[in-house]
């Protein structure tokens, strides 16, 4: 690389960087969030789950609230039971994909007890973070009322307790209300090929 051509990148990244700078002192609120990943691509609960692990190393107590995957085995909910009891509550709610339980009712009655258990953890003030893992299938399938958990989000939620809700199809009244939105597309994936849900990238 040329003299020249370093002294013009030095000189770029000096400008970019005094921009930042100005905007990023016009940043200056702090405040719990509500996050929705939603999209037809993999990865919404692995994001989930990293922010999990993200609050632990802060320091900052955390909740799960696991919809609709009832007992299926996961390397998240293994470490964190196992390892993190202390800093991270664990609680499933439902008792499987909808396919498999075949009982809308029982669904139902399995997702209503789901979010009586996320109201309580969002309330706790020692509470810090909340995942909320695939309540966006059930309140597709209107298990649950969806203006009550939007209400409930902007009116009751503790002002500093981050939120994050994740599921494919998330209705358009909770991204209203979200502060962050993540839509995650698929591209490309194995299952199409016939290859099956491999322990440590998908569960």
């Amino acid at each position: 690389m040329s003299d020249e051509t370093t002294e013009r990148h030095n000189a770029k990244m000096k400008k970019i960087k005094a921009a930042r700078d100005e905007m990023m002192k016009t940043k200056t609120e702090e405040k719990g969030l509500i996050l929705v990943h939603t999209g037809k691509g993999k990865g919404k609960s692995s994001a989930g789950f990293g922010m999990v692990m993200r609050c632990i190393a802060w320091g900052m107590p955390s909740a799960v609230v696991q919809f609709v995957k009832g007992n299926w085995d996961t390397g998240e909910k293994t470490l964190l039971r196992d390892r993190f009891a202390g800093e991270c509550r664990f609680f499933v709610s439902g008792e499987g994909f909808t396919w498999e339980t075949q009982d809308r009712e029982r669904d139902i009655a399995a997702a209503k007890e789901g979010w009586r258990i996320a109201q309580e953890q969002i309330l706790d003030p020692e509470i810090r973070f909340v995942l909320l893992d695939e309540i966006n299938i059930a309140l597709r399938y209107d298990y649950l009322d969806i203006d009550e958990v939007v209400a409930f989000l902007l009116e009751s939620k503790p002002r500093m307790t981050h939120v994050c809700l994740t599921g494919r199809n998330a209705k358009p009244e909770l991204i209203e209300a979200a502060d962050l939105v993540t839509e995650f597309e698929q591209v490309k994936h194995p299952f199409r090929e016939g290859v099956k849900a491999q322990k440590g990238v998908e569960f």
